[in-house]
């Protein structure tokens, strides 16, 4: 747990032992929530109100980040995450085009309404549940009545949960999701924990929140974690048998019937080499290019995104990692972005 989530749950602990009466805390955390709420709420104002004024665009990714590490097994330092892939991606030693030629710098292919405050939150004492509650409703004040989607900065891969639940409710049904990472986060509860970061995509299935879960990368799964997949019927495409099942991944048609689509790239799905900076280092994984062809190729129609677990303080090259989760973040927005062409 970060410095400022003890801070903020000693303190409430302290203001307990004081005889603070119960209904004084409530009140002070439901005005942090509604500040919290508000913040985002007149930055998605602010955003939606200037693509309307530019026009010419009909869906656009617009990045939220979550700077949350503590539900996280090991270590925590995905907390620090955001601002250092936002950096990243209007780093000068590159340029604002994709691979696939979309400018992020035109505000119709990628918009921003910045940081949810997390820690401020954790630092009044607000628990998880109601921590992903705010998350929730933060992804579906972005959507609402705008025609921007969201590519979520993680944090760690809890946050999945409360974004996904959003989106499925918010467009009202389930979604296919494409899963890349090392681990299937299928725990139904991880040390205890419910809102684990290897517990996420088991809410997700039990909210039926999902139609089709599409998990590749995995290579580091326990008896659990098949378990879990056989019971929600969790299509599981390991590392093992990656060179078989490449073809059919590198063309990948999903959303039909359904909502649309969304992906989920955990950073660890990345070979060390590629990815050095994240939290568990599993040999034997997918190169970066395996993962944009995967993503370059996918056929449906994207609807939210998250890209999350790097973990900054584990970079031994300054920036390298940050490059990495820079660019899946900038590619992913190229497939979501739909410009209309005069």
């Amino acid at each position: 747990m970060n410095y400022i989530g003890k801070r903020g749950i000693h303190f409430m602990k302290r203001l307990n032992a004081a005889n603070v009466p119960t209904e004084v805390l409530e009140e002070g955390q439901r005005r942090v929530i509604d500040a919290s709420l508000k913040l985002i709420g007149e930055r998605v104002n602010l955003k939606a109100g200037i693509l309307r004024s530019i026009g010419g665009a009909t869906a656009t990714p617009c990045l939220i980040g979550l700077p949350l590490g503590h539900n996280s097994s090991y270590l925590e330092g995905p907390v620090y995450a955001p601002p250092r892939i936002r950096e990243a991606m209007w780093d000068p030693s590159t340029n604002s085009t994709t691979e696939l030629g979309s400018d992020i710098s035109d505000p119709r292919v990628l918009s921003d309404v910045g940081d949810v405050p997390v820690q401020e939150l954790r630092e009044a004492g607000i628990d998880d549940h109601k921590l992903m509650g705010v998350i929730t409703d933060s992804i579906k004040l972005l959507m609402d009545g705008t025609r921007m989607s969201p590519l979520v900065l993680g944090g760690d891969h809890s946050i999945s949960y409360p974004v996904v639940r959003a989106v499925s409710e918010q467009l009202g049904g389930p979604v296919d999701i494409l899963h890349i990472d090392a681990h299937p986060d299928l725990y139904d509860a991880f040390e205890g924990n419910i809102y684990s970061h290897a517990y996420s995509f088991a809410r997700i299935m039990e909210g039926g929140y999902a139609r089709r879960l599409l998990q590749v990368g995995i290579r580091s799964i326990n008896e659990e974690g098949r378990q879990q997949a056989a019971k929600f019927g969790v299509e599981q495409f390991e590392m093992r048998t990656f060179a078989r099942d490449r073809e059919m991944l590198e063309n990948l048609q999903l959303g039909e019937g359904v909502k649309g689509v969304y992906i989920s790239v955990d950073v660890d799905c990345l070979d060390p080499a590629y990815a050095p900076g994240v939290s568990h280092l599993e040999p034997g994984g997918l190169s970066f290019r395996d993962v944009l062809n995967i993503i370059h190729n996918l056929r449906g129609n994207i609807v939210g995104a998250d890209v999350v677990e790097f973990n900054p303080q584990r970079d031994p090259i300054d920036g390298l990692t940050a490059m990495v989760a820079a660019k899946f973040v900038r590619e992913i927005a190229s497939k979501m972005a739909r410009i209309i062409r005069g």
